[in-house]
């Protein structure tokens, strides 16, 4: 008589697959809960008949993430420049250095040469005023938002904003800029009309309870047709002081956005305040940008708010590397020409299509996105493939084992669109292993 062994007696203990030299390593790499998740995944698959028992330690090793962190790298073949859900702007290779060499201890407020307490972020500081010269002064908070509320805290609380019914804008995720500034203590003063609005109406609504006039450019959506809009120019001559919300980070004027605010200009007609992303057509980390006239930038930096908004060491090594820096991705991208981009697009349909993947070549169009530019087509190129194969480059299983970065395009007419626009030329050669490990 033959006895049965429950295959289930076979599974390795946890401790002896611990053990295994390559999950004492990992352990080391990614801590002790990460790997330990990993094993018991692989136990459960062999109860369950997916794998044998002595292949534990195996599916142990291959289900290991790369980082101790569950987000993923991914490579943005969407066309949009700045793609929110995707984080925005990447960080140029000067700024992941910075971020890299500000990791451990640094000297964020610390003088080194009188060994005494130094102005926290004084070199990021200085390389955003050196960027902005019509700034007096400069200060950086985490977000935009943060920027936008910190100056009508300090500026309009239990006061008046004075905006127009046409700028009262929703940004994403549900967030509206009235509630955002009202949480604030201050009141919104609406002028104007959702199309019309002149500097007439703002100066109708000025009185002792003003607080700031607030010039918000509507940067994810345009209004056409009949329309009027009062200038910083118009507002400034008002003599209220002017806060102007930007947006999209733009520093100064781009030959490729005649129509995007940038904050030089919008300061040498007279705000009184700019404020600005950095995480978007800058190119940098996520923060916010407050630019303009020094007692008004001493006031906001002075107040307790600004402690609860401030940016840690590795924002402040970013942003000033890539104030200081080279060219950021977002910057080279957005001076990529179309032909270039068409030629590339070629070469690695090419290349795909000699390995077997239905792969084309087409023209396409991209856009800044991120809140900037709205309506602003850039003429772009990609890589045509299966739509099939869009779930598979987002998280098949060479993704979920840090083989490749996720692989995330479009689906138009049918067909998943790679666009290159935001693709840096060095990713193309992973963009094609990627495709060819989701297409095996």
């Amino acid at each position: 008589m033959v006895a049965l062994v429950d295959v289930r007696r076979l599974i390795p203990r946890t401790d002896a697959v611990l053990a295994d030299p390559r999950l004492t390593g990992a352990q080391r790499r990614l801590g002790k809960p990460l790997v330990l998740a990993a094993v018991r995944q692989a136990q459960d698959q062999a109860r369950v008949g997916d794998i044998e028992p002595s292949a534990v330690a195996d599916a142990a090793v291959a289900a290991l993430p790369a980082v101790a962190a569950s987000l993923t790298p991914v490579i943005n073949a969407t066309g949009v420049l700045l793609h929110t859900n995707l984080g925005r702007a990447p960080l140029s290779s000067a700024a992941r250095e910075a971020v890299q060499a500000a990791a451990g201890c640094t000297d964020l407020e610390f003088d080194l040469a009188s060994g005494t307490r130094g102005r926290r972020g004084r070199g990021m500081l200085a390389a955003l005023g050196a960027a902005v010269p019509d700034a007096e002064a400069v200060h950086v908070v985490n977000n935009n938002a943060a920027a936008l509320v910190l100056a009508a805290t300090v500026l309009a609380a239990g006061r008046e904003i004075v905006v127009s019914r046409g700028e009262l804008i929703e940004i994403g995720d549900g967030f509206r800029l009235p509630a955002l500034l009202e949480s604030t203590g201050a009141r919104i003063r609406e002028v104007g009309t959702t199309n019309r609005t002149t500097a007439g109406d703002y100066a109708d609504a000025i009185g002792p309870q003003t607080g700031f006039l607030l010039k918000v450019h509507p940067s994810n959506y345009r209004i056409e047709g009949f329309t009027a809009s009062a200038s910083v120019a118009d507002l400034a001559m008002l003599g209220v002081p002017v806060v102007g919300d930007i947006g999209s980070g733009l520093l100064e004027p781009h030959p490729a956005l005649p129509d995007e605010p940038d904050a030089a200009t919008w300061l040498r007609a007279g705000a009184a305040l700019v404020t600005a992303s950095g995480d978007k057509l800058l190119g940098g980390p996520q923060a916010g940008l407050l630019l303009g006239r020094a007692d008004l930038i001493g006031q906001l930096a002075r107040h307790p708010l600004a402690r609860a908004l401030r940016v840690d060491k590795l924002t402040v090594a970013a942003l000033e590397a890539t104030l200081a820096g080279p060219l950021a991705p977002v910057a080279q991208a957005l001076a990529a020409h179309p032909g270039e981009l068409r030629d590339r697009a070629e070469l690695i349909a090419d290349r795909l299509t000699a390995a077997g993947v239905d792969a084309r070549p087409v023209a396409a169009d991209g856009a800044v996105g991120g809140g900037g530019a709205p309506g602003v087509g850039l003429p772009s190129a990609a890589v045509s493939l299966p739509a099939s194969l869009a779930p598979v480059l987002r998280a098949g299983d060479a993704v979920r084992r840090g083989a490749t970065p996720a692989v995330v395009g479009r689906i138009d007419d049918g067909r998943l669109l790679l666009d290159l626009h935001a693709v840096a030329p060095g990713d193309d050669g992973v963009l094609c292993a990627a495709v060819l490990a989701a297409a095996g």
